[in-house]
């Protein structure tokens, strides 16, 4: 694996943790990739034990396709383009929905040589969607291609573990303060 926004290796699979952790908590996730073009769902999938997590993906690399497939409106696309933090919202809200899961994670930003849109080189947002809520994070990558397109891989998966453990907290808070409303 590649480094991460800041240049450091990650210790062990970012991929890891977090599939283990949905596969406790008996949740499903999606991904939706533009820049990153199958690396994140590639990490995932690399995990053993992942069937039962893993609904599947999307890969929306053309711009038409961000509407088509995971269902971001056009006309958000027409008025901010496909690197926007808005568009990155609804790539993850519309993998979820279209695949079924629990968790939906996006990608989408420019990877280079050049820029695209006036976006430059390195802007990334990635986001999360899942049962509680959806955020988004925008990165501001520097190096090559490669390394820009597996920082995104690593801090969306990042991203994505933040949520899930925010998750159990909150599941953790609502059981102690109903017992009886424990259960997924």
């Amino acid at each position: 694996m590649e480094s991460d926004a800041n240049g450091e290796r990650p210790v062990g699979s970012p991929a890891a943790g977090v599939v283990h952790s949905l596969a406790e908590r008996h949740e499903t996730l999606a991904t939706v990739e533009s820049l990153t073009g199958g690396l994140l769902a590639a990490a995932i999938v690399e995990i053993a034990g992942v069937s039962g997590v893993y609904r599947g993906g999307l890969v929306v690399y053309a711009t038409e396709l961000k509407a088509e497939l995971a269902g971001v409106p056009t006309g958000l696309l027409v008025e901010r383009g496909p690197v926007d933090p808005d568009v990155a919202v609804a790539l993850a809200e519309g993998g979820r929905r279209r695949c079924g899961a629990d968790w939906g994670v996006a990608t989408t930003g420019v990877a280079g040589p050049e820029p695209q849109d006036g976006k430059p080189v390195g802007l990334v947002y990635t986001a999360v969607a899942g049962p509680n809520g959806t955020v988004v994070r925008q990165l501001d990558l520097d190096g090559g291609r490669d390394h820009i397109r597996s920082a995104a891989v690593i801090e969306a998966l990042r991203l994505l573990a933040e949520r899930v453990r925010e998750a159990d907290v909150a599941d953790a808070e609502a059981a102690e303060a109903d017992p009886a409303a424990v259960g997924h």
